[in-house]
């Protein structure tokens, strides 16, 4: 009999569903839910645009959608399909994704009282209100703990649990007090799909509490209550109430409980595994292994790698985290990214880009890309900082800003965009040499998300800044389709390095280096590096009078 597995990506402004088969990947079926709360799916507030929250509502709501919507695309694709075939499910979230919730797991934003209250809602990865209390924690672990800041890159981020659980309790004590305890997104769709959300007794992510929340079985788990009573003894005695294990996403959560079973038209019973963050599946689901950087390309983007846990491995000062398990069992997982890469294109297209490009967005994108990609590196003239949502990798500064220089009355649109793509890919290079600095070599990129499918002026320019092949995944879903795999895993249906292999491929299609191209590129990242360090850097010396000259003189040689 054949036998699938369920993938469940929630991203950022959408969830989306992945139903393949086991024997080889084939995909049955995919559908996507668009968020319907705020904007996109994102509860902003136009006093503070640091605030990102979301409705948990959604998630329950898409999580229906989107599961029958691929199992009815599944029963016309194969005639002898059967809902009980599918053995497992895996689910993956942004974060950190904190939920505030009531004693029996119920999200508090879901409750009467708190439904016009946007603190009690679900605080998403890229709200970064709480960046001043994330600079605390960094101080005070620099002073008290510095072990906990040498696993997550040595600076404690906004985007992050503690950050946020903090923050809280300061802007709301009346929430914070409401809330029994806190659960990552991607621990709780896997709760609620198991029948148990009762905070004290679900499964947790390694994934999520190694890369956020400073869990580490060096230090016994959780930063300790000593540390978190100097920030607050509220949050200190808050981690009682918390967890001391966390699991890998292999580990079976639970069983899909028979009120789930019947709202989904799935088989009561069938494993559930333990949740993660999306580019960690997305990682799993491009073919991570050993030399590989996996990106995946989105509103942000996340680069995984992996390490074996049985050799020695250097603390990597500006990363997202050095976690054991975090990826693959077995395996150290380094996280890294960049806070905005599509977010920068889209606020292009929607606020500078003129209609002679196009009436709608797409065809914004379409024509910008095909005017781009006649001309050659350097020959805008511009140069730009990727910062416009702050920093992730390698300075860990969400108060960093935006820049573009070098314009004049001739820049175009569309030299502004492959501006803003050169940026990111500085930016991806930033990232990569830091993490060769520290013994990691990085021998391939595979890269997964719309843009690496859609864009190949993008992943040109990605293989001549970066210097390395870039790969790209087969599947345009491989957050979902790392999910599905952990799924399987968790069912018990094959050794997790079988299915991964069995079920991932790149495509044929791969962007090498242009060796003048390269040359180009090696000049423009000396003065992409000299910004970065002049304004991201705390006592830089140096001299940026030269910079526009330079640029000017690349332009003029590369249009001549």
């Amino acid at each position: 009999m054949k036998r699938y597995a369920l993938g469940i990506d929630y991203g950022t402004n959408s969830c989306r569903s992945l139903l393949v088969d086991l024997s080889d990947g084939t995909e049955l079926g995919s559908t996507v839910f668009n968020y319907p709360s705020g904007t996109l799916g994102i509860l902003t507030d136009p006093r503070d645009p640091n605030v990102a929250r979301q409705n948990p509502q959604d998630y329950l709501d898409g999580l229906e959608a989107v599961v029958k919507g691929a199992l009815k695309q599944a029963r016309e694709k194969v005639a002898d399909f059967d809902p009980v075939q599918v053995v497992g499910i895996g689910i993956d979230t942004t974060g950190s994704t904190p939920i505030p919730v009531a004693k029996d797991g119920t999200p508090l934003a879901l409750l009467p009282e708190f439904k016009d209250n946007l603190n009690a809602y679900v605080w998403l990865w890229k709200d970064h209100t709480s960046h001043a209390e994330a600079a605390e924690i960094s101080a005070l672990a620099a002073e008290m703990r510095p072990q906990y800041l040498a696993k997550c890159g040595g600076t404690y981020s906004s985007e992050w649990w503690w950050s946020k659980i903090l923050h809280l309790r300061r802007i709301d004590p009346a929430v914070f007090a409401s809330a029994y305890s806190f659960v990552e997104h991607c621990d709780w769709i896997p709760a609620v799909l198991t029948g148990n959300t009762d905070p004290l007794t679900i499964k947790r992510s390694v994934c999520a509490a190694g890369h956020k929340a400073m869990f580490n079985a060096e230090w016994g788990g959780l930063p300790d209550k000593e540390f978190l009573a100097k920030l607050d003894p509220m949050v200190a005695e808050l981690s009682d109430r918390l967890f001391d294990v966390a699991h890998t996403a292999d580990t079976k959560a639970g069983e899909l409980c028979s009120a789930w079973a019947d709202r989904l038209g799935l088989k009561a019973g069938t494993a559930i595994a333990v949740g993660a963050f999306d580019a960690h599946m997305g990682s799993v689901g491009s073919g991570v292994k050993e030399g590989t950087i996996t990106k995946i390309l989105g509103t942000s983007t996340c680069d995984l790698m992996i390490a074996p846990n049985n050799k020695p491995l250097a603390d990597i000062p500006g990363v997202c985290g050095i976690v054991n398990g975090s990826v693959l069992p077995g395996y150290f997982g380094i996280e890294a990214g960049q806070s905005a890469v599509g977010d920068i294109f889209l606020w292009l297209v929607h606020n500078l880009v003129p209609d002679s490009y196009g009436s709608t967005p797409g065809d914004k994108f379409v024509a910008m890309e095909q005017a781009m990609s006649q001309d050659k590196p350097g020959a805008t003239g511009l140069m730009a900082l990727d910062w416009n949502n702050g920093n992730r990798t390698i300075l860990v500064d969400h108060r960093l800003t935006g820049l573009l220089i070098g314009q004049t009355l001739h820049t175009k649109a569309h030299e502004i965009y492959r501006a803003y793509i050169e940026a990111t890919a500085f930016g991806a290079l930033t990232i990569i040499n830091r993490i060769e600095e520290y013994g990691v070599k990085v021998n391939e990129v595979v890269n997964t998300g719309g843009l690496s499918i859609k864009n190949a002026t993008l992943m040109q320019i990605y293989a001549d800044v970066i210097g390395r092949p870039m790969k790209v995944s087969r599947s345009e879903q491989t957050c979902a389709l790392g999910a599905a795999i952990f799924g399987a895993a968790a069912a018990g249906a094959g050794k997790l390095s079988d299915l991964q292999s069995t079920m991932t491929a790149t495509r044929e299609k791969v962007y090498y280096p242009i060796p003048d191209n390269q040359a180009v590129y090696a000049e423009l990242y000396e003065i992409y590096r000299t910004l970065h360090d002049a304004f991201g850097t705390h006592g830089w010396c140096g001299h940026l009078h030269p910079v526009m000259k330079k640029l000017l003189e690349i332009r003029e040689r590369q249009r001549a």
